[in-house]
């Protein structure tokens, strides 16, 4: 049979078409509504962890809503994610593949330091900005810090552990010594890379916070029987049993409430920063104190409260906090991507490095070459301090500081306080 030939389109038909076309991409259905190619990110987060759940998932809000309003100078932010499965290794070949293979212009990785010390010689190899959305090592601001022009491509996204030490220190100063008159406390932090300098500092703020510490106990990340732990503790009498939990957090939660450990329990829990960690822990959650970078319903800046409810109705529970660093760093990176013009990787770091951004978290800048903490976050009044929020009937409620807390603690029953202390 012959083939037919091919009939070329009358005017008439041309003209629809053409106005077809104009009508899609008008409406963002045509992928000419973008000027140019995307601007990929990687983004390599614990998809398995209560906490690390929430950076990939903030992080492609972010991505959304820069979109939705135009992108970068008419560029679609594309995320792209990868599940390192709290693994180094995974993490390193996710990074791999992001830059490599997939052509990303930066990442944004991970709230686990071991995970960020992985990952940091190759983003100083591969020249790729990287910024972590969690992990607090003072190790990684000291790598850049003592090799600049080799490491300068990594920046942190997060308070490192001696400014969220200080925090806690500063916090149960205010919320424990003074109104409940606690003196005394033991140390109990996971053996991990952030809680080495965490507890370096814990035990030089807290003496000068008013809590004498009785002992220091640092355990294995993969206990599962905390008995031992919390029967020696309380052998020791303190006022409060001050936490550096990350990579775990439920196990010990459950059992301080199930052994009914008469001793408050504050400190640092990642994983209780977000909601999920109630159900996690059947509400054994209830009276913990944690520090996090934000809390719902606490406007730490006009863009916090905003976020949080997005990001409750688009997923059902609230954002860790690395959940909003993640949101923030993504809209940094969309800044410095602006205003450097481009993503060749010097000019992003210049960029980068000029950083003065309000997020959710508070006012958001990165420390300079010649300090102590290179391209950490800075901390301090006027920029990110974070909050400390408690359990309180199911609830994260904000507690401290004095100007955000939406209510005053309350303590489990079995919890013993100090006899000049009455439960308020």
């Amino acid at each position: 049979m012959p083939i037919s030939p091919v009939k070329h389109p009358s005017k008439r038909l041309a003209r629809k078409l053409l106005l077809a076309g104009t009508a899609a991409t008008a409406l963002g259905l045509a992928g000419s509504a973008w000027a140019a190619e995307p601007i990929k990110i990687g983004v390599i987060g614990e998809e398995s962890s209560v906490a690390g759940a929430s950076l990939t998932k903030a992080a492609q809000m972010a991505a959304d809503e820069i979109n939705a309003h135009g992108g970068v100078d008419g560029r679609k932010i594309e995320i792209i994610t990868y599940d390192d499965h709290s693994s180094a290794a995974d993490a390193v070949r996710a990074f791999q593949r992001a830059v490599n293979q997939d052509k990303v212009s930066a990442v944004l990785a991970t709230y686990i330091s071991e995970v960020a010390l992985a990952i940091e010689p190759w983003s100083a190899r591969l020249h790729m900005p990287l910024i972590t959305a969690g992990a607090a090592s003072t190790d990684i601001p000291k790598h850049v810090h003592e090799d600049y022009a080799h490491y300068k491509y990594t920046f942190m996204g997060w308070l490192n552990s001696a400014f969220i030490a200080q925090s806690i220190c500063d916090a149960e100063h205010d919320l424990l010594v003074g109104p409940y008159h606690m003196k005394s406390t033991v140390v109990m932090s996971e053996d991990a890379a952030w809680t080495t300098p965490l507890d370096d500092q814990f035990l030089k703020c807290l003496p000068e916070a008013g809590l004498k510490v009785l002992d220091h106990i640092r355990f294995n990340p993969d206990t599962t029987d905390f008995t031992p732990i919390f029967n020696k503790i309380e052998g020791e009498h303190p006022d409060v049993i001050t936490t550096g939990i990350s990579h775990v957090g439920v196990q010990p939660t459950v059992q301080w409430h199930d052994q009914q450990v008469p001793i408050a329990m504050a400190g640092q829990s990642s994983q209780a920063t977000t909601s999920t960690f109630w159900k996690d822990t059947n509400g054994a959650a209830e009276g913990v104190i944690t520090a996090s970078a934000a809390a719902p319903g606490v406007a730490t800046t006009p863009k916090t409260n905003p976020f949080t409810e997005a990001y409750m109705k688009r997923f059902g529970d609230t954002p860790a906090y690395d959940g909003y660093t993640a949101y923030d760093m993504i809209y940094v990176l969309a800044e410095a991507i602006k205003h450097a013009g481009s993503t060749d990787p010097d000019k992003m770091v210049d960029a980068l490095e000029k950083t003065d951004y309000v997020g959710t978290i508070g006012r958001i800048k990165f420390y300079g070459k010649n300090e102590q903490y290179t391209h950490g976050l800075e901390y301090g009044k006027g920029l990110v301090t974070g909050i400390d929020i408690q359990w309180q009937s199911g609830k994260q409620v904000a507690v401290w500081p004095a100007n955000v807390a939406q209510a005053k603690l309350v303590f489990p029953s079995f919890v013993h306080l100090p006899k000049e202390a009455a439960n308020k």
